[in-house]
């Protein structure tokens, strides 16, 4: 599962309940989540929801907040990426991608099968910064490349702030364009069983995105590295956290919740 969980803004706390409810009734065994909170030398929000739902945690900082600082007149409220993970995280990693703060965050999940290397990032959001996630891109698939699992085909998950054929999602995906990293093709688990459906992740039926002057979108990601049998095949994806919880609506974005073999 990947969850832009939207910072600090709103009404957090009553989002925070919301977004508690809506993991509960998913069960994801891994969460990855863009937009987590942390107080510094206080409470933390992955910690908190890690200790609700009794799982492994990980967490990467912005090592650049100053701007989401000056959103919410705050500088002691750290954002960044995160892994939830119902069994134990062997060894993590964090690769900065540059541009507005941003980096990716790796967790080597030690599952019952086998460990599963697991990734999440949060692109640029600029409108116009196409040439900027494209320059991420070509700094986070080699991270991806570079820690790789012989056992299990890379899962990459996040906010791209970009649309399935951008040029930054063809280049992430390297099998509609040559890919960065050689030999290394991540394809979206939404082609597979999406439905038919649009799938949009940023939708303006929310009312924390009705507001804005984007349109709806697909701009969250599960991809999949590109294996032809045995672990890590797509066998089904949904979307989750599309309505109310209470009458709250935990996010302005939607999950994206891939099950693979």
């Amino acid at each position: 599962m990947t969850w832009n969980v939207w910072w600090r803004f709103g009404d957090w706390r009553a989002r925070h309940g919301a977004i508690l409810a809506t993991l509960r009734a998913e069960e994801p065994d891994v969460c990855c989540l863009q937009e987590a909170w942390a107080v510094r030398g206080g409470e933390h929000q992955v910690e908190v929801l890690a200790r609700e739902l009794g799982m492994h945690w990980a967490y990467s900082p912005s090592p650049a907040p100053e701007r989401w600082h000056e959103r919410i007149g705050d500088a002691g409220i750290d954002v960044g990426n995160a892994v939830l993970s119902r069994w134990p995280i062997a060894a993590t990693a964090v690769g900065d991608l540059g541009g507005e703060g941003r980096t990716v965050l790796h967790a080597r999940v030690d599952a019952p099968g086998g460990s599963v290397p697991v990734f999440t990032t949060h692109l640029d959001s600029t409108p116009d910064g196409s040439a900027g996630r494209c320059a991420q891109v070509e700094r986070l698939m080699p991270f991806v490349a570079a820690h790789r699992d012989a056992g299990h085909p890379p899962v990459l998950t996040g906010d791209f702030n970009a649309e399935p054929d951008s040029d930054e999602m063809r280049r992430a995906g390297g099998h509609l364009t040559a890919p960065v990293v050689p030999g290394l093709v991540m394809v979206d688990a939404w082609r597979y069983t999406g439905g038919g459906g649009p799938g949009w992740t940023w939708d303006r039926r929310n009312p924390h995105v009705a507001g804005h002057g984007a349109p709806s979108a697909r701009i969250d990601y599960v991809l999949a590295g590109l294996q032809g049998g045995g672990r890590g095949v797509v066998e089904g994806v949904h979307l989750a956290g599309t309505g109310p919880c209470d009458g709250v609506w935990p996010s302005d974005h939607f999950a994206v919740v891939a099950d693979l073999s």
